[in-house]
């Protein structure tokens, strides 16, 4: 049994059906019954519950030979380092209480930093937690950018006709397409071959400016010229608070902003072939508007 968090996500959905397609038993976590519906179906275990309940994650891990986990995302969050702190805690009870011995986690690039680094720094706090586990061999993934985060910039396109955001246009980002997160994660937890706590970065095909990004989304769009704008950081946060974001997420995404457009939040190992996943931006947009 592998035990699989946020089943119905962008990299727990994909976790799931694939490992149900190479014979494991899977139990899929999530928050709603009905969205894990598909996944029931499809012949997983499933368990609906708050991720932040310690109680229903050790009922969850309890017996898994692996198990897959990340902090839950919730732009509406009113403290939203709070809330994520909440989950991390449930998490690294639930893994001593259910003697869970192999622990895959979601993290990010920037997640060394202790702060500077907006949102990624819950994840330095959850890694710190995890490396406190005795006896258990913790793989900690940090992947860059999720491609679909620019999935917001069609509404913005189409409303306003350019792309706007608070990081300046030749920045190089690693930015990685979700479904190739959650390969990396497949991988492993089909193995089981890692000891101790290791480290891997997962930084894409390649590292790409948000000026590139605007351009390749251009051209698939059929608008050529299409522009690019960096805006302050006081506007960006007020435009993510227009889109539904919590002032105190909003502030930490301009933050996030500024520590990428600084040089702060950025790689330790270096693009490496053991880093580089196979989804191009190109790719991933041709699929996305297609």
């Amino acid at each position: 049994m592998i035990t699989v968090m946020g089943a119905t996500g962008h990299t727990g959905k994909r976790i799931v059906e694939q490992l149900l397609k190479a014979g494991e038993s899977v139990r899929a976590l999530g928050r709603s019954a009905e969205r894990l519906a598909d996944l029931q179906k499809a012949g997983a275990e499933v368990m609906a519950g708050e991720p932040s309940d310690a109680a229903y994650l050790t009922e969850a891990f309890r017996g898994a030979k692996a198990i897959y986990t990340l902090l839950p995302y919730d732009p509406t969050v009113s403290d939203y380092l709070a809330q994520q702190a909440a989950v991390g805690e449930a998490i690294v009870q639930a893994v001593r209480a259910s003697d869970v011995r192999k622990v895959v986690a979601l993290s990010s690039v920037g997640a060394d930093l202790a702060s500077g680094n907006g949102p990624i720094a819950s994840m330095h706090e959850q890694e710190l937690r995890l490396r406190e586990l005795t006896g258990v061999d913790v793989l900690i993934l940090r992947a860059g950018a999720f491609m679909e985060n620019l999935l917001p910039m069609l509404y913005v396109i189409e409303q306003h006709g350019l792309v706007a955001d608070g990081m300046e246009a030749d920045v190089p980002v690693p930015m990685i397409a979700a479904k190739d997160i959650a390969d990396a994660a497949i991988d492993a937890l089909l193995a089981r071959d890692w000891h101790g706590v290791q480290v891997r970065e997962l930084l894409g095909q390649r590292d790409i400016s948000y000026g590139e990004c605007t351009r390749i989304l251009g051209q698939q769009l059929g608008r050529p010229g299409l522009p690019y704008v960096q805006v302050p950081y006081d506007e960006m946060a007020g435009m993510l608070q227009e889109a539904g974001f919590s002032t105190n997420l909003a502030g930490l995404y301009a933050e996030l902003a500024r520590g990428i457009n600084e040089r702060a939040v950025k790689s330790l190992e270096g693009r490496r072939p053991e880093n580089t996943t196979a989804t191009s931006f190109e790719a991933f947009v041709a699929e996305m508007v297609g």
